[in-house]
């Protein structure tokens, strides 16, 4: 466990290796699960003003459960997710030219369209984080979808911290992910 300011990071974050294998996966945690991606209170909004910039890069289907639902929801503990189509898949997902699940919201942000990258959520993950107290939580997630990118991230040598060094930089700064890797360095055995 390493504690770094307001953070709390499990030590997998370090020691598990990791790197999407989307020729593998096919995209599959945009897929998989009951709720759509979690989304942070701050991401609402942004949320709203892309949900028209978005709407051309998706299948029909899914921009009829957004026109009709909008572009998240609430859960019963009261947290946010984008909205699913038929509780599974991200209405925000469609499938590129070779079957693999991309991001609609991330497809217009390279494409210059909007300065909203994804729900920051989908950026970080495996991390997810959890508020406790006045400490954000950053933990590991395993999930068996993602057994190829431990194995290509295992390989090629990346832990999940480095897979992740600009969603991480996105979350908590320049500053912090210097302070993790500084301190990360310092515990490493010679």
């Amino acid at each position: 466990m390493i504690q770094l300011d307001h953070t709390i990071i499990s030590s997998d974050i370090e020691k598990e290796f990791f790197v999407c294998d989307l020729e593998k996966c096919k995209g599959a945690c945009c897929v998989e699960g009951d709720l759509g991606a979690p989304l942070e209170e701050e991401e609402l909004d942004e949320i709203d003003k892309v949900l028209e910039i978005v709407k051309p890069y998706l299948p029909a289907e899914a921009v009829q459960v957004l026109e009709v639902e909008g572009g998240y929801v609430i859960d019963e503990e009261g947290d946010f997710s984008t909205t699913t189509i038929n509780r599974k898949e991200c209405a925000f997902a469609f499938y590129d030219q070779t079957g693999i699940l991309k991001c609609g919201i991330e497809q217009a942000w390279k494409d210059g369209k909007t300065s909203f990258q994804k729900p920051i959520s989908c950026h970080l993950y495996p991390i997810r984080v959890k508020k406790i107290g006045e400490y954000e939580a950053l933990n590991y997630d395993r999930w068996s979808i993602c057994s190829p990118a431990c194995g290509h991230g295992k390989r090629l040598g990346v832990p999940v911290y480095k897979f992740l060094k600009s969603a991480l930089i996105r979350k908590f700064g320049e500053e912090w992910y210097q302070s993790l890797q500084d301190y990360i360095g310092s515990t490493k055995t010679p």
